[in-house]
């Protein structure tokens, strides 16, 4: 491999001769080998396109920086944000825990790229310095938290809460599906009172709901960008306004409602938003699973289980085993779930320590909190899809555990009372006889006055 000479302020390094990335980049190349290569969430890396032209836009408004630089800075960027420049950000999450070589990173690429488009060559001095200017008025310290936000939120819209609406829209769509049809309820495991199969779909659809609406409760302030507190949240080096100003830009070149955080000393030294909105995913993770489960166990058999719903056959299920189907679908989004809940503990620990004026466990959130955004919505998309869209209701094998359980003695309750009903309903159990033989035999009750007290379909309630 050709070399190239560069230097910085601890002295030259040997740079690959055909990457436009820099001697600060190198150096931490070479001294963090933990784990996969470039393992930086590209995401934050075209985060970094658009707070790095907002950042030179802003710059020239406020007259420290030319047009000429501003405008070549910002193609840059562009390519930057569409992915064109991916392979020049080798860098791993194992870092420096502000995420300051992933920003000198892009300086360094900003700047050479720069000096090609200019009309230089690679590996020559660039016009466009790193630091000067394309690093002008910022810090690592405010521009690692500002990538982050803006990472996260795109995340979020773009993939989590599709994924989560096209959930939420199947199951909704399940619960209108299976309104009339009555099955038993279940709690603790065991027999409960009647309800519909829509009924319980309905309460899955309502889980999702909250969990994108909680995801949406979190975003203003996952909105409020750090960018213009530079090193310790004072501004120092940023002329006046900045801070107002880099944030519109940032907002006009995403089209997300992004604003400058309140208060720079919280946005750098404490990643709270990242804690609170993934609260939100963790939150939604919990509902998934809880979701996933249930219909796995609702579609146990198909003889031996409880077996009430089919769930559509994808693919073979083992290899020993003819004709065995297993719910995959189930099986993959419950494994996400745990990945995400895993993900919370991580981001929760990361996101206290902050010490003083900076936060130095940024680069792991931002991996943990991308991770956890891109799996759920496509855990989502794909348990929808090939999971829920599919399901069908085993009417037979319903109405045969409907009428089998013992629970719809409670519809006797307040004709003869607790204790009697309780009675019937232990008689029953024990004799393995039916709960209509066991209360005409008990004699509180005529066989005329069961049947009409004791209809499923009257005890599913009167909700709308």
């Amino acid at each position: 491999m050709d070399y190239i000479i560069e230097k910085d302020t601890m002295g030259e390094v040997r740079v690959p001769a055909d990457r436009y990335w820099g001697a600060q980049t190198e150096r931490s190349r070479n001294n963090f080998k933990i784990g996969a290569p470039a393992s930086m969430p590209l995401e934050i890396i075209h985060a970094f396109g658009y707070l790095k032209k907002a950042a030179a836009y802003t710059n020239h408004d406020l007259g420290v920086l030319t047009k000429e630089k501003r405008d070549i800075i910002a193609q840059v960027c562009d390519e930057i944000i569409a992915g064109k420049l991916d392979e020049h950000f080798p860098l791993v999450i194992w870092q420096t825990g502000s995420g300051t070589q992933s920003n000198m990173n892009v300086n360094e690429v900003i700047s050479k790229r720069a000096g090609v488009l200019l009309g230089g060559k690679l590996g020559e001095k660039s016009p466009i310095h790193p630091n000067d200017d394309v690093n002008k008025s910022q810090s690592s310290n405010d521009t690692y938290p500002t990538a982050l936000n803006i990472a996260a939120y795109k995340k979020l819209i773009e993939n989590t809460i599709p994924g989560a609406t096209e959930l939420l829209k199947e199951l909704s769509r399940k619960a209108d599906e299976f309104s009339q049809i009555v099955k038993i309820g279940r709690t603790h495991l065991q027999d409960a009172t009647p309800l519909t199969l829509g009924q319980e779909f309905s309460g899955y659809a309502m889980q999702v709901q909250n969990g994108i609406a909680a995801i949406k409760a979190t975003l203003p302030h996952l909105s409020q960008l750090a960018l213009g507190g530079t090193a310790v949240g004072t501004g120092l080096n940023a002329p006046k306004g900045y801070d107002l100003k880099v944030a519109q830009y940032i907002a006009e070149f995403t089209g997300l409602p992004f604003i400058t955080a309140p208060n720079k000393f919280e946005a750098l030294a404490a990643n709270d938003a990242i804690v609170s909105t993934h609260g939100a995913l963790n939150q939604l993770a919990v509902a998934y699973f809880k979701i996933a489960q249930d219909i796995r166990m609702l579609g146990s058999g198909p003889r031996s289980g409880i077996g009430e719903i089919h769930l559509p056959e994808n693919e073979p299920g083992s290899s020993i085993m003819p004709g065995k189907v297993n719910p995959t679908q189930n099986e993959a989004i419950t494994m996400v779930c745990a990945q995400v809940i895993g993900n919370q503990t991580t981001i929760s620990f990361a996101g206290a320590n902050g010490h003083y004026e900076l936060n130095v466990f940024k680069p792991v959130m931002a991996a943990n909190f991308l991770e956890s955004a891109q799996l759920l919505g496509d855990a989502a998309r794909s348990f929808s899809q090939n999971c829920v869209k599919g399901i069908t209701a085993n009417k037979d094998r319903i109405e045969e555990l409907l009428n089998n359980s013992l629970m719809l003695v409670t519809a006797l309750n307040t004709h003869i009372g607790y204790e009697k009903a309780a009675h019937i309903a232990k008689s029953a159990h024990r004799n393995g006889t039916t709960l209509r033989q066991e209360a005409i035999n008990s004699g509180y009750l005529t066989a005329e006055q069961f049947d009409e007290w004791v209809r499923p379909e009257k005890m599913v309630g009167n909700l709308e």
